[in-house]
């Protein structure tokens, strides 16, 4: 017992020391969040739309919201109200919508649709398939890691409410937190961590850290879940920039289909070019559950292709719905792209998601996806689906100051 207390207080400490070095060196910038709320009229393509599939993913998201203290507030800027103000509207969602008509007039009859002002980025991400074993022998070299035993995640929130929802990551030297070791260092060292499997590509492995979950097909043929566990807390790096820097691929060039086939193409520079990402994420294995869903998002229910969202969850509510206007690849000119008119429900975070208009669209799992997802890079539009209580109590419109990071 007195270890144990020992331990804990050379924690708490250390913790302590995290928050501020982090704080004081990390100044959030103020924005402002506008919202004005609208009519399902004026949404580009909503009489169109089929919501069936958003409707069946609202449901996961009110059963996650139903486990909830009803006076917590909705996490976000707190435009979206507390749970209680949802439980209506969850009560009388229908399990299942015979049609997208029937569906539209559910959220019709609920809800209020509130423009998010101002145009932003949309991308899509996936669950990738990797080719692995449980033992290393063969081609299968490249660990999946579980999570290490000398990582320290430190919720700032219990520090500052104003950092809420904010993690740092690091491990005790002494009787400090120091940063986590880099992903060239892991590469080089290994972690004191339980390898849940070997996989065959090195490549694949880092993308599945990118997508943060995905499946593993073992050489029996069956197939396991690897679920985001957490993260070195490093910065994440995209190697689509550094490529573009060093002159490798043209901006214009890069998805994540150029940039697999530019590191495929260049084994002797592969490992260097992966390691401008300091990033490492951890996984945990699950089972299959659903085949037809991914992996759990951050609001902790299972995601749905097509359907569910990830957001920026300083500004936004997880389980809120969410009409996108944008299209499923980059515009290029003259170049006709499919329009993305739809209802998706945000259940997910990221942490390249930020601002008040940016979204992930997750698009399931396999190839097909991963072509939809490697090519997603939009400008388009949301507007949130509030409850109508929580959109009158806005007024015509609403300016929220907000810290982004």
């Amino acid at each position: 017992m007195r270890a144990r207390g020992v331990f804990f207080l050379l924690l708490l400490f250390a913790a302590a020391a995290g928050v501020w070095f982090w704080w004081s060196s990390r100044a959030p910038q103020q924005g402002t969040l506008s919202l004005a709320p609208t009519q399902f009229a004026d949404l580009p393509g909503w009489s169109a739309s089929d919501p069936r599939a958003a409707l069946t993913a609202f449901r996961r998201s009110c059963d996650a919201l139903q486990k909830l203290p009803p006076a917590r507030a909705m996490s976000g800027a707190g435009y979206a109200g507390s749970v209680s103000d949802w439980l209506g509207a969850c009560a009388a969602a229908p399990g299942s919508a015979s049609s997208a008509r029937s569906a539209r007039e559910y959220f019709e009859t609920w809800f209020t649709p509130v423009a998010v002002d101002g145009q932003g980025l949309f991308t899509g991400y996936y669950e990738p398939e990797l080719r692995a074993s449980r033992t290393r022998h063969g081609a299968f070299q490249m660990p999946i890691y579980g999570m290490p035993d000398d990582l320290v995640s430190v919720d700032l929130g219990l520090f500052r409410p104003e950092l809420a929802g904010e993690r740092i990551e690091g491990q005790l030297n002494g009787h400090m937190l120091a940063p986590y070791p880099a992903r060239a260092e892991i590469d080089a060292h290994g972690v004191p961590a339980k390898i849940l499997f070997y996989a065959d590509d090195p490549v694949a492995v880092f993308f599945l850290h990118v997508q943060g979950s995905g499946r593993v097909r073992l050489e029996d043929g069956s197939v396991a879940r690897v679920s985001y566990a957490g993260q070195n807390g490093r910065p994440y790096t995209p190697v689509g920039r550094t490529l573009i820097e060093n002159g490798s691929l043209a901006r214009g060039d890069v998805s994540l289909q150029s940039i697999r086939a530019w590191l495929r193409d260049h084994p002797r520079e592969q490992r260097a070019v992966l390691e401008t990402d300091q990033s490492f994420v951890f996984f945990q294995e699950k089972p299959i559950g659903d085949a037809a869903l991914g992996s759990d998002g951050s609001e902790g229910v299972a995601l749905t292709p097509g359907a569910s969202l990830a957001v920026d969850p300083h500004l936004h509510a997880l389980g809120a719905p969410f009409y996108v206007a944008t299209t499923t690849a980059d515009t290029a000119p003259g170049k006709a792209v499919p329009l993305l008119q739809t209802l998706l429900i945000a259940q997910d975070t990221g942490g390249a998601i930020r601002g008040a208009v940016r979204g992930d669209v997750f698009w399931g799992v396999g190839p097909s996806a991963e072509d939809i997802a490697g090519r997603m890079t939009s400008r388009g539009t949301f507007a949130v689906l509030l409850p109508k209580a929580v959109a009158a109590r806005l007024g015509p419109h609403a300016d929220y100051q907000v810290a982004t990071r």
